[in-house]
């Protein structure tokens, strides 16, 4: 699960024809909104090893890896530059000050949707998957430099942002708060694709203007109440043709679970149709580091029904 929250972090989806009646549904349940699946006794016991497991390598993740979130201390984005230099020197944009980096250890150039990474100074190094170098073209992804992770963030938007696993901010750790597994909110859907996918305006919490292309939608029911969530695929590097976005609020929402929002990634079922598990649902990177840019769900995936599935807050900025 840590991972899948690492690669889906920072968008919104807007759209000016979406609005909460066309969004989900209250009348009733309907046989095009298909409740949760049934399963067998084994498929229930192999689902929640699975859940658990889920759970508690990301609280191991968060509690002292390296790319915690709570081990973020420093984000700097490149907005009219395409440049930014790296070092212990006070002129350098991305300050890291450690004897073990060079004054000027990295100059970072944004190059279309990729980054070309240099060392500058003659004793300087950065390491990419344990392989040292000093000259690199990367796309989206991270480098390391002495104790320090960089991840260079594109999203047409280029940022870098700065880990240190001796982040004071790691003391903060207190675990995580999950609802109890319940397979009623687990689905098997089918998408409903949108005869003409619209490419749609995406915000960010820092105002940064995106675009993604809506899919289709979902309809479903929980309890008696009909839902629909639409999908997206951002139009962004390193996002694939078959990477679907799906992010929403819900009646639990700034109650009991983040006030901004949860977001939840899609399964494809060998079928076809899409696995829309609830009890994976988790809180986006801004829940618990400034340094993040993350999505605001869409006023289209404001649901009226209350999902008790799932990660809920666990208030670590306060909120």
């Amino acid at each position: 699960m840590w991972v899948k929250r690492c690669m889906c972090l920072c968008l919104v989806i807007v759209t000016a024809d979406s609005t909460p009646t066309q969004a989900n549904r209250t009348t009733g349940p309907s046989e095009r909104a298909p409740g949760p699946v049934v399963l067998a006794a084994a498929e229930r016991d192999s689902l929640i090893r699975s859940v658990v497991r889920d759970r508690a390598e990301t609280e191991e993740w968060l509690r002292d890896r390296p790319t915690s979130y709570l081990a973020t201390i420093l984000r700097r984005d490149f907005e009219d530059r395409t440049t930014l230099a790296v070092g212990r020197a006070p002129d350098s944009d991305v300050r890291l000050d450690d004897a073990a980096v060079e004054p000027h250890h990295l100059r970072v150039t944004v190059v279309g949707d990729s980054f070309h990474v240099e060392a500058v100074d003659p004793n300087a190094r950065f390491r990419v998957k344990d392989v040292e170098l000093r000259d690199a073209m990367l796309g989206p992804s991270s480098v390391t430099v002495a104790r320090f992770t960089l991840r260079l963030s594109h999203q047409r938007f280029p940022a870098i942002i700065v880990f240190d696993p001796r982040s004071p901010r790691l003391k903060e750790y207190k675990g995580l708060a999950y609802y109890p597994v319940d397979f009623s909110y687990r689905f098997v859907l089918r998408l409903e694709p949108d005869p003409r996918p619209d490419t749609v305006v995406i915000l960010s919490t820092r105002g940064n203007r995106r675009r993604a292309v809506r899919v289709g939608w979902f309809d479903f029911r929980v309890g008696r109440a009909r839902c629909r969530l639409e999908a997206s695929r951002l139009l962004e590097p390193g996002v694939g043709e078959n990477d679907l976005a799906l992010f929403f609020r819900d009646a639990t929402s700034g109650k009991e679970t983040y006030p901004l929002g949860r977001y939840l990634d899609l399964e494809r079922a060998p079928d076809g149709r899409y696995v829309l598990d609830f009890n994976h649902a988790y809180n986006p990177a801004c829940a618990f580091s400034v340094h993040y840019n993350c999505p605001i769900p869409p006023r289209a995936n404001t649901l009226r029904a209350a999902i008790r599935a799932g990660e809920k807050d666990s208030h670590y900025l306060g909120h």
